[in-house]
């Protein structure tokens, strides 16, 4: 009975032992990952940012990321591309931007053998992804790398994913093409859309009779275009929120192996853990300048290069944090006042050094 007592007696001590060693574990554990989450800004960042190995000291090294997106409808034996957008975002300034391209901008050499194939949304058709990226850079003026090509099934499946995306539809929505199987019915107003409801929204442009957004809103094109942009941001508002952030990687991956993209899931996670803690009221939105035009009884948009160049400044400095406001009375003044510090201080210098 004695040595059973004390094989009880043992084997309880090395228990309680094991267990002091788990709990020791854990402790430590636990105190690294609040230390780490803590340094990597603490919350939702901070446990996203030390799941995916990303830390404050990476943030450093992360460049803003430019991103031409394009929306493709592939009802007709041709690909065309439905929205052209750059996005671009920069996660040490949580700033980004949108900027649209109308599908009918003009790209062609000879305006009197114009056709369908120098708009620039047939590009894809022909060129692909990268032929489109070229164009885009050339009009743009800009050096983008990566690119993004949805089809209406991944928004479809996207919208649904997240439960649907809340947005204020600005007119009411009658429209049907039974060559593209396409029928848009949407009432005016705040409502919930389905995936369904949030295609027929991003590809409307007038109603049967003719009939398009207000001209103050932007009539066609050009009000789908600021329609697609305002959706986004809704879209990225509903998937921030923290029911939809707790699965975002299974998201994205979800996302990834449903698009075309020369964009690696490795390039995007360092991003992650940052725009989680974005705010959609800092993203600047605009569309490209461009005036209508008619070739060879097609319709055109012609760029204008002098007002694009100036809008992608303009977006590029907020997306970097520089100030578009200050004149350049205000930087000869600021260059004046810093003239007169420097000469002040140098004269200081010299009348201590005669001391």
């Amino acid at each position: 009975m004695g040595r059973r007592k004390k094989e009880k007696k043992k084997k309880s001590n090395v228990g309680k032992f094991i267990l002091v060693i788990v709990l020791f574990l854990i402790l430590i554990l636990g105190s690294y990952l609040g230390y780490s989450v803590a340094k990597n800004g603490g919350g939702l960042q901070g446990i996203l940012a030390t799941v995916l190995g990303q830390d404050m000291e990476k943030l450093e090294d992360l460049d803003t990321i430019d991103v031409l997106v394009l929306g493709i409808s592939e009802d007709l034996d041709s690909k065309l591309t439905d929205t052209i957008m750059v996005c671009s975002y920069n996660p040490k300034t949580q700033r980004a931007s949108m900027l649209s391209i109308p599908r009918d901008t003009y790209i062609g050499k000879n305006k009197s053998k114009a056709n369908g194939y120098d708009k620039i949304n047939a590009v894809y058709g022909s060129k692909g992804a990268e032929g489109t990226l070229k164009a885009v850079n050339e009009i743009t003026g800009m050096n983008l790398q990566y690119y993004v090509v949805v089809n209406n099934q991944v928004v479809i499946d996207l919208v649904n994913d997240i439960g649907g995306v809340y947005f204020d539809v600005p007119i009411k929505m009658n429209y049907d093409d039974k060559t593209q199987n396409l029928h848009i019915h949407l009432d005016k107003g705040y409502q919930k859309l389905d995936g369904d409801h949030a295609e027929q929204l991003l590809r409307f442009r007038h109603n049967n009779n003719g009939t398009s957004y207000p001209s103050e809103y932007g009539d066609n094109d050009y009000g789908r275009m600021k329609t697609q942009r305002e959706f986004m941001v809704e879209v990225a508002k509903q998937t921030l929120k923290l029911k939809n952030i707790t699965h975002i990687k299974s998201i994205m991956t979800t996302i990834f192996q449903n698009v075309e993209t020369n964009l690696k899931l490795d390039d995007i996670f360092p991003y992650v853990p940052w725009a989680v803690s974005f705010d959609t009221a800092n993203i600047s939105s605009n569309q490209v300048v461009a005036n209508p035009q008619e070739y060879n009884k097609l319709s055109f948009v012609v760029y204008d290069e002098e007002e694009t160049e100036k809008i992608i400044k303009e977006m590029t400095n907020y997306v970097e944090g520089i100030d578009n406001t200050q004149t350049a009375e205000d930087q000869n003044t600021a260059i004046e006042v810093n003239n007169t510090t420097n000469t002040t201080n140098t004269t200081k210098s010299k009348k201590s050094t005669k001391k």
